[in-house]
Formats: structure tokens, C-alpha cells, sequence
């Protein structure tokens, strides 16, 4: 973290703690070792990043109102994280977050390092699709990571980070959210995020992962492409109510955090059992093209390795890493 953005990360951490009270430019300037005229400047700052700031001669400074506009100071407002998201990289515009991550997580980027923009030219989904990111009207973040699991077990973060969105959406919003294996959640079966995990690894060595997730929160119909109308949706459009970016950004940070160390710690048992509450399909039958094969089976869950496991036409139980699968079946 910078100089000037942990002395501004202080400076809203001095006035928060005062409960909304006026805060003197003087105990400010003595708490950060800066001048009064460079309180004033950093409270400028603020501004631009939406916070509404009160000053008052010989009372001091208050803030009045939080905005819901993303950058580093807001998230950093109210998260209640020990290491996911205390360094933030924010862009307003990039070509993909996943890109950006690469390049930090290679120049020594620290575990739970976020990147996080407002709009993505070159948003990245899964084999080699393109994901649709509009400005101000979505979550388009990375993850750096630096686990200490095999890279065999690198899939597995995929599933659970679906579990965390799923989480996330179903407590905060009135929405009813379902993971389609292995990285895309719907509402009413149509797509409103999706998750991209990359790895950098040796033979026998994680060097850092990056998970990336888009997720669609304040379009409109009209926002979207004409071929993504009737496949994608957002969380305004399924419960009818503007949903604040900046908070749903916390809650996620907040919740992966929790449940990536319980994974660490436990293992991926309450993962798989987590994600099947939530699976999208579960006890239908569905047709996978996999290695010029194509099986039709019943998908009954995932296996302790984040497998899908289905059931084939002789009663035999698979497991199925990759392929695609033709979820509605004529």
C-alpha cells in the first residue's frame, strides 16, 4: 500500500471511529504527522471519490454521507477482512482484471491482493469466451492468492467461490441463486455471474492463483446484447430494487475470506456439500460431449475432488472433469 493512500486509508479510519462527530484538523494533523493543509487536500480526495465531507471552522471535519462508488478508499470503509482486500488495485477502465492481477501477482503482489474496475474492454470468461462488463453496472474483480494446496486442488477455489456469490446473493438480495457447474450462477436459469480461475504452478507448487468473477448487479434489459437477452439477467432485474455495489463488494470479500480459510484448514468436504445445496440441475438428466464422446446421465452432485458425478444409463457413477454439458435437454 502506498504512502499517500494508507495516510488517506488512516485519515478515514480516524473518522470513523468518531461515530459521525466532528474530528479536528488538529488531532488529525498530530494522529498522521502531516500539516492541516494537507488534511484539507486529502479531504478533497475524498470528494472526488464521492464521500460527502463536512468542515466546519473550529470544529473540524465530519463525513455526511458514504458513496456507492467504487475505488480503494470505499471498500476499505467498513471491511471487516484480516488480509483479503487490505491492498487494492483499482482501475477505471481495463482491458481485463485478470490481466492486471497476472502482472501484479508476478511483481510479488501480496496474497489477497484485489483488482477491481469499474469497466472491462476485454472481460475474459471461461474457454475463451468474452465476458460482457458495463461500466458502473457490475462487480469485475480478481483475486490474487497464494495457498499453500496442490495444483491438482486449484479447481476446487472455482467451486468455492460460486458458493460464496451464491451465499452473498441469496442473504442480501431477495434472489434465488443457482451454481451450474462448474463457474456460472443463474436466477430463474439465466446467467447473472461467472467465475474465471487462473494458475501460475510448478510441478508440485502453487506460485499464485488468480480467481476472477464478473457478476451482473444494476442492469437493464436494454444493457445487455442482443444474443446475451435472453441468457443473461442481473440482480435489479430479478428483484426489482438497485442493489449497492460498494456493499455487495464487502459482504463477498468478507464471506471468501471466511470460507477460504475454513478450506485451507478442513479441506473441501463442506464446500462440496455447500455447493450441492445450492447446484443448478441436480437429479435431472443432462448430455455431456466430452473427448468425441457424448453421454447422457443424471448429474447427482460433485465428488470429493470437485468432479461433476453423474449416473450413466447402466447405473454406473462417473466422474466428469471437463466437457460441455447441454443442461436442457429437448
Amino acid at each position: 500500500m502506498g504512502k499517500m493512500v494508507s495516510t488517506r486509508y488512516r485519515l478515514i479510519e480516524l473518522l470513523e471511529t468518531t461515530d459521525h462527530q466532528y474530528v479536528s484538523g488538529q488531532f488529525l494533523s498530530e494522529k498522521l504527522n502531516i500539516s492541516r493543509s494537507a488534511i484539507w487536500k486529502h479531504m478533497k480526495e475524498l470528494e472526488k471519490d464521492g464521500y460527502e465531507i463536512e468542515g466546519i471552522r473550529r470544529r473540524g471535519y465530519r463525513i455526511a454521507k458514504f458513496p456507492d462508488k467504487v475505488s480503494a478508499n470505499t471498500l476499505r470503509w467498513g471491511l471487516q477482512t484480516n488480509w483479503l482486500g487490505r491492498n487494492i488495485i483499482h482501475k477505471i477502465t481495463t482491458h481485463s482484471t485478470q490481466q492486471v492481477a497476472h502482472q501484479a501477482a508476478q511483481e510479488n503482489a501480496e496474497h489477497g491482493t484485489i483488482v477491481i474496475a469499474d469497466e472491462q474492454t476485454e472481460g475474459k470468461g471461461r474457454m475463451t469466451h468474452q465476458w460482457h462488463s458495463t461500466k458502473n453496472k457490475g462487480i469485475w474483480m480478481s483475486m490474487i492468492l497464494r495457498p499453500s494446496i496442490p495444483p491438482a486442488a486449484a479447481p476446487q477455489l472455482t467451486l468455492l467461490t460460486a458458493t460464496v456469490l451464491a451465499d452473498v446473493i441469496a442473504t442480501y438480495t431477495t434472489a434465488e441463486p443457482k451454481i451450474k457447474w462448474p463457474n456460472d450462477l443463474l436466477i430463474q436459469d439465466k446467467k447473472t455471474a461467472g467465475i474465471l480461475t487462473e494458475m501460475q504452478a510448478e510441478q508440485d507448487r502453487i506460485q499464485y492463483i488468480v480467481v476472477g468473477l464478473g457478476i451482473n448487479v444494476s442492469q437493464s434489459y436494454n444493457d445487455f446484447p442482443d444474443e446475451l437477452s435472453n441468457k443473461a439477467t442481473s440482480l435489479k432485474l430479478e428483484t426489482g430494487e438497485e442493489q449497492k455495489i460498494v456493499q455487495i463488494i464487502q459482504q463477498i470479500l468478507m464471506y471468501f475470506e471466511r470460507a477460504y480459510d475454513m478450506f485451507i484448514q478442513d479441506g473441501f468436504t463442506n464446500v462440496k456439500y455447500k455447493w450441492e445445496s445450492y447446484g443448478y440441475k441436480i437429479g435431472e438428466a443432462i448430455r455431456i460431449r466430452t473427448n468425441g464422446e457424448t453421454l447422457d446421465a443424471i448429474f447427482t452432485g460433485i465428488a470429493e475432488d470437485g468432479a461433476l458425478l453423474v449416473r450413466n444409463e447402466i447405473n454406473e457413477l462417473r466422474k466428469i472433469y471437463s466437457g460441455e454439458i447441454e443442461w436442457f435437454r429437448k
